[in-house]
C-alpha cells in the first residue's frame, strides 16, 4: 500500500482478487456458497483405488456418527500440500499401501458444513500389497453390482454414479480373485 492511499484503499482490491479466485473454481460444480464466499474451501481427497473390476471401500470406525459407514479412502490435504501428494500419504496411513494418483472422478462434493469439499481421484496400487484396514473397522473390494449394498457417507454416495463408470471402464480379470 503507498503512503498517501487512504488506509483502507486496498480493500477493494482484496475483494476483487478473492471474487476471481472463487470464479476460477470448477463451473460445472453446483453446491450452497457459504456465507463468506472468499474463504477458501479445505480439501479432502478420496482414493477410488480399481483391482481387478473392483473398487476398495473402507468402513468407518469413528466418529460415533459416522462408525459402521462406508468411505473412499483419504483425507484431508494439508497446507501446501497438492491433492495427489495428499492422497498418496492418506492411503499409506490408512491402508499401508503406495498408489499413484490418477484423473478426477466426479465433481467436488460440499461436506457437512459447507467449509469442505471431497475431491475423488482414480487411483491404482503400486505395488501387490493388500491394504490393511489401519485407521478403519473393515475393508471390501466392491463390484459395480454391489456399490448399493453398503452405506456410505453421503459425500462417497453422490460419487456413485461415477464410481460405476470407472468399474465400468475397468479391466475385469477372467477369475475372481477378491471374495
Amino acid at each position: 500500500m503507498a503512503y498517501d492511499e487512504p488506509r483502507d484503499a486496498h480493500v477493494p482490491r482484496v475483494e476483487q482478487a478473492a471474487a476471481a479466485l472463487c470464479e476460477t473454481r470448477d463451473a460445472h460444480v453446483a453446491y450452497d456458497e457459504p456465507r463468506d464466499a472468499h474463504v477458501p474451501r479445505r480439501v479432502v481427497v478420496g482414493a477410488a483405488i480399481v483391482r481387478d473390476g473392483r473398487l476398495l471401500a473402507q468402513q468407518r470406525a469413528w466418529p460415533a456418527a459416522d462408525a459402521g459407514r462406508w468411505e473412499l479412502p483419504g483425507g484431508r490435504v494439508e497446507d501446501g500440500e497438492s491433492d495427489a501428494v495428499a492422497l498418496v500419504r492418506e492411503c499409506a496411513e490408512e491402508l499401508g499401501v503406495r498408489i499413484v494418483a490418477g484423473e478426477r472422478v466426479g465433481p467436488d462434493v460440499p461436506l457437512p458444513g459447507g467449509r469442505s469439499v471431497l475431491r475423488s481421484y482414480a487411483a491404482t496400487a503400486l505395488d501387490a500389497t493388500e491394504p490393511r484396514p489401519i485407521e478403519h473397522t473393515a475393508l471390501r473390494w466392491l463390484r459395480a453390482d454391489e456399490l448399493s449394498t453398503v452405506d456410505w457417507l453421503d459425500a462417497d454416495r453422490a460419487l456413485l454414479p461415477w464410481l460405476r463408470a470407472l468399474l465400468a471402464a475397468a479391466p475385469h480379470p477372467d477369475v475372481d480373485t477378491h471374495p
